[in-house]
């Protein structure tokens, strides 16, 4: 799979940069439209941020020890 950004100009799809796709080729275009206002995003980027900080101070958790962590108490919960 290949990603690449296209632009919308005067209703019409723009790839303004080279493929190596034959001629006739069919693509398949999806909108990726997550709808988080202008604040939520801030925050996001503002949590994403804080992430990577704590990830350079190596205030960090491996994933897969997090992940068995997680699934211990998940299993040591009453049944619903």
């Amino acid at each position: 799979m290949h990603a690449r950004k296209i632009q919308v100009k005067n209703g019409r799809l723009v790839l303004d940069e080279p493929t190596d796709l034959p001629d006739g080729a069919e693509v398949e275009v999806l909108v990726i439209d997550d709808e988080l206002t202008a604040e939520e995003r801030a925050q996001l980027h503002a949590s994403l941020d804080r992430a990577l900080d704590d990830s350079d101070a190596g205030r960090g958790t491996d994933a897969w020890e997090y992940l068995q962590r997680y699934r211990t108490r998940r299993e040591d919960r009453p049944a619903r």
